[in-house]
């Protein structure tokens, strides 16, 4: 994981958008950890079109 945050960085993703996921295991399989990336996402304009608001 660490070699992976090395990477992340010298490609110059912002580290505050980087978080640890931790996928909890139950009896058979472990529990493991997962690096993703917060992406901002477009606005959803159909939201708004169908609103009553």
């Amino acid at each position: 994981m660490r070699a992976h945050l090395r990477r992340l960085r010298e490609a110059r993703i912002d580290g505050s958008m980087i978080r640890i996921d931790m996928l909890c295991g139950r009896l058979a399989p472990p529990t493991t950890y997962r690096l993703s990336r917060f992406v901002a996402g477009p606005a959803c304009e159909s939201d708004h079109e169908h609103s009553d608001h």
